[in-house]
């Protein structure tokens, strides 16, 4: 099957991916104002930005980082938000294994929420792509969103506190996974699994560090194992 890139395939993968701007703008703006308001200069917030390239670990480790928590519990909370890229990657390997080493880091790097959000809806909607147009529409995905977060956030950390209270931009965050989170809900063990997660991490909410959060992840996850070994073994009999 052909890997060549398909420009067609990338520029129908960034028209899909344009919507997103409006919400990975204020994201982004926020975790400037956020980041540079925890003490980190203008520098150390770009380069945590661009190589994290993970919203939701970066407001994790700010967070924890602002509470004085200890190193270890830095870490392991941000890896743990970011467990779910792990996921993703599996899930992705199948359509973009076959690519070339570049291509794969590629991929690696720029696998957020967003484009594997688009990418799995439609290459499940499309089983004839070839790979490359599988890349090319993965890496169209992603082109209209990654520059955006990056300009975004050194928006944001340029201008810190002058942005009004008013405008509150931390409302980016909720809906930008609640727009993601809805439409992966297919199957009973994804609604189960998202179902106790959310029910743990409320009740767990008490724990220091937002360590409540690694519980009701890890509690989700084996939830919606333990619900697809339950239908497999149902299917069977």
């Amino acid at each position: 099957m052909s890997t060549n890139f398909d420009k067609s395939t990338f520029w129908r993968g960034f028209r899909d991916g344009v919507p997103f701007i409006f919400v990975v703008g204020p994201f982004g703006m926020l975790f400037g104002v956020v980041a540079t308001e925890a003490g980190l200069s203008i520098f150390e917030t770009m380069s945590f930005t661009i190589l994290v390239i993970a919203g939701a670990a970066q407001f994790t480790a700010i967070q924890l980082m602002t509470e004085q928590a200890p190193t270890i519990v830095i870490i392991a909370s941000a890896l743990a938000v970011n467990l779910r890229l792990a996921m993703y990657s599996a899930s992705i390997t199948p359509h973009l294994g076959a690519m070339s080493l570049w291509r794969r880091v590629l991929a690696a790097y720029f696998l957020v929420d967003q484009n594997y959000a688009l990418s799995t809806a439609k290459f499940e909607q499309n089983p004839d792509m070839t790979p490359g147009q599988k890349f090319s529409y993965f890496m169209g995905a992603i082109a209209p969103v990654a520059p955006n977060w990056y300009l975004a956030t050194l928006v944001g950390a340029l201008i810190g506190k002058t942005i009004p209270p008013e405008l509150a931009l931390d409302f980016a965050l909720p809906i930008t996974f609640l727009a993601m989170l809805g439409p992966m809900l297919r199957t009973s063990a994804h609604r189960a699994a998202a179902l106790v997660a959310v029910a743990v991490s409320l009740s767990f909410a008490w724990v220091p560090f937002n360590l409540g959060l690694i519980i009701a992840g890890v509690a989700g996850m084996m939830t919606g194992a333990q619900v697809e070994l339950w239908l497999e073994k149902r299917g069977q009999t």
